[in-house]
């Protein structure tokens, strides 16, 4: 059968949202499996947008789907089970039963509702989360806590260190984009990872999640990343700080990706914190990092048609125009790749190496990655050479680290968050020793 290769972009640190109603695109995705069954595929090539319609023939999708039922046996049903947006995509998980297995799929739709992607995908028994030989539950406790803000209430999870007392204690801080409290990608729970690691070695810590995901009606307006982040980060700390034997001289938050670019910024506003780690935090700004990573993954794609070129360039043009520093003439719910006008230009007005050389009392911890192809070596070298004289600053540099803080043997972009694996032993113990070298 002729290979057919579907390009999806997953653009994982932006925070865009779609308009369109998930349930909507739940029902087309099953409606799909079934106009195929049916022997329609002429209506089934009408599901694609124009732009992947042309590579996908009719005939193309019959032999797709009679090598389905060969392989797996006759089609029975098919139910959309999961969903997720990354970028400007968003990613309907289908499992399709058939007479000899049940067989995932993800099917790829761009903002406006047409299908850009048809791939098989793993099915969920098949990639499961990998705990870590470091969490030893004997050694902590976890607790099921409400992070709180006004109109607000955030499950989150307290991990506390048993029979311990004087205890550090880290806030947690997600990436962009909707995220459970574990930070969840595929079968990696990075947020999981570190507090049981920091748990079974005395330091507790809070993680919750995130309020786009819970309240993701209240982002189709108005708002900036106080509303996204900031103001749940500086209710956790309060938080961390009546947790019963904790030092609330060692209060710590721990950003990754977005979460360690606004550290400094809620350092600035939490005064009690003793401390801040960054990790595969941005150093540039948000749309030299999005434009760096997106050129990263056509080149991944080893398309050099000039289709992909000039498809390439209208993107970079696009993300360019979110460079803006103020409205001007525009409206503040104006959107640019589907986020409002006043998030970028409070985003571009905050200047985050800058936040950081002003910080004197609080610790600072910077670490980064070197095969993290989303934040790149480039944001660490410009932290070091701003804050590497400051006696309150620490950095370093993993080279086999990827984005989600794992140990990886080279920075792949297709497969690596697919595949379950942990966060580095490695650097949660130097992140331990650390916050007690105080």
């Amino acid at each position: 059968m002729k290979k057919i290769t579907l390009l999806i972009f997953a653009m994982l640190l932006s925070t865009l949202s779609f308009s369109q109603d998930i349930i909507k695109l739940f029902n087309r995705s099953s409606d799909f499996f079934e106009v195929m069954n049916q022997g329609k595929f002429v209506e089934a090539q009408a599901y694609f947008d124009p732009s992947v319609s042309s590579k996908v023939s009719v005939a193309d999708l019959q032999k797709i789907w009679e090598s389905l039922n060969e392989k797996l046996g006759k089609f029975e049903s098919a139910n959309s089970v999961q969903s997720k947006v990354n970028g400007d995509v968003f990613l309907v998980t289908v499992e399709a039963k058939f007479a000899n297995t049940t067989q995932a799929f993800s099917l790829a739709y761009n903002k406006a509702g047409n299908m850009i992607g048809f791939v098989i995908a793993p099915n969920r028994s098949d990639v499961k989360y990998l705990n870590p030989a470091y969490a030893d539950t004997t050694l902590y406790t976890e607790k099921e806590i409400y992070v709180k803000t006004p109109g607000h209430n955030l499950v989150g999870m307290l991990t506390v260190p048993k029979n311990a007392k004087n205890f550090p204690i880290v806030v947690l801080v997600h990436g962009s984009g909707p995220g459970d409290m574990d930070e969840t990608l595929g079968p990696n729970k990075p947020f999981k990872d570190l507090a049981a690691g920091f748990a079974a070695k005395g330091v507790a810590s809070i993680r919750y999640v995130k309020r786009t995901m819970v309240y993701s009606g209240e982002f189709g307006g108005v708002f900036t990343v106080k509303e996204e982040a900031i103001d749940d980060a500086v209710a956790a700390v309060a938080l961390a700080g009546t947790v019963p034997n904790v030092d609330k001289k060692q209060i710590y938050l721990m950003g990754h990706s977005l979460g360690g670019m606004l550290a400094p910024r809620i350092a600035a506003l939490v005064p009690e914190l003793n401390g801040i780690i960054l990790a595969a935090a941005p150093a540039r700004s948000f749309t030299d990092v999005w434009i760096e990573q997106t050129k990263y993954m056509f080149d991944q794609a080893k398309d050099t048609t000039q289709a992909m070129k000039t498809e390439l360039d209208a993107r970079l043009k696009e993300m360019n125009r979110t460079r803006l520093t103020t409205l001007g003439s525009m409206k503040a719910d104006s959107t640019i790749f589907g986020l409002p006008a006043s998030y970028w230009v409070d985003l571009n007005q905050y200047k985050q190496v800058e936040v950081a050389k002003k910080i004197n009392k609080q610790r600072i911890f910077i670490i980064q990655g070197g095969n993290d192809f989303q934040v790149s070596t480039q944001d660490y070298d410009l932290w070091n050479a701003a804050l590497n004289k400051k006696r309150n600053v620490t950095l370093k540099l993993y080279p086999d680290l990827n984005h989600l803080l794992s140990s990886q043997v080279e920075k792949d972009a297709k497969n690596q968050y697919n595949v379950a694996s942990s966060v580095s032993e490695t650097l949660i113990n130097d992140i331990i020793a650390w916050i007690k070298s105080k």
